[in-house]
């Protein structure tokens, strides 16, 4: 027993202290908030738009420099990168992407960088969000998911994230859950099975899409047997962009809907 106590002294505390310290050191190749250089875009380039697989970057209306672009359908692939010739598109460090409404989704450019985007600041926790402050049950449905958004979502069920701090927690059964949490693009033989589990979860409850599958269909996007995304049969409430979405980018998200961080 003495020594189990003197291990636990010795390793110390694992769980990251975010929000309340610094976030976890992210990886190098992390790819958070794109950004959109305006000045450095060439007049009638289209080159990162043509080398999008998923249709994420759209021409500009006119009089506006850049392109849109969708982080709902992006993959964060970089092909728009490597493809730009003036160096103009890139991607930041910033893992707060997650968005309350699909259109704060669509990134312009009149700032320069990219217009407001995902908004960053805390979301007022009003009616049945107050319910969910102190206790937040999670069912996750792969409707058609490649495993990786789902293999994501597991980690922040691990040591060094420990979601259960924050009251919030995956259930099995969709009657103990007060969300769900759709990953995939929702295919043919998914939509009837997500469609009971959800009218299975009990009033009032949360809609959460995580991945751009969920959101948009991702690079199935309009073939018969995979759908569009989940915003087209039930209400989401969370979009949480990304291929797949860093936990960090998940965990804000959901701190931010219950209203836990400002």
């Amino acid at each position: 027993m003495l020594s189990l106590i003197l291990e636990r002294m010795r390793q110390g505390y694992r769980t990251m202290r975010w929000p309340r310290g610094k976030p976890p050191a992210l990886p190098p190749r992390f790819r958070g908030m794109p950004r959109i250089e305006a000045a450095r875009c060439s007049a009638g380039c289209r080159e990162c738009i043509a080398a999008c697989p998923t249709g994420a970057l759209a021409a500009a209306p006119a009089g506006a420099e850049g392109p849109l672009w969708d982080l709902g359908k992006c993959l964060f692939c970089t092909d728009c990168t490597a493809a730009c010739p003036g160096g103009a598109i890139g991607f930041s460090r910033d893992w707060r992407l997650a968005a309350f409404r699909r259109e704060e989704l669509v990134l312009g450019t009149a700032a320069g960088t990219g217009g407001a985007g995902p908004k960053a600041g805390g979301r007022a926790s009003t009616g049945a969000l107050r319910r969910f402050r102190r206790s937040f049950a999670i069912r996750q449905v792969s409707a058609g998911g490649c495993n990786a958004c789902e293999a994501d979502c597991n980690v922040l069920t691990t040591l060094a994230w420990d979601l259960g701090r924050f009251g919030i927690h995956f259930v099995a059964s969709p009657r103990h859950a007060d969300a769900l949490l759709v990953t995939g693009p929702v295919t043919r033989n998914m939509r009837l099975a997500l469609e009971k589990t959800w009218r299975a979860v009990p009033s009032p409850k949360l809609l959460i899409a995580s991945g751009a599958c969920a959101i948009s269909g991702g690079p199935y996007a309009g073939f018969p047997e995979s759908g569009d995304g989940v915003g087209g049969l039930l209400p989401v409430d969370l979009y949480v962009p990304g291929c797949p979405p860093h936990p960090l980018t998940l965990l804000d998200g959901l701190l931010r809907l219950l209203g836990r961080l400002s």
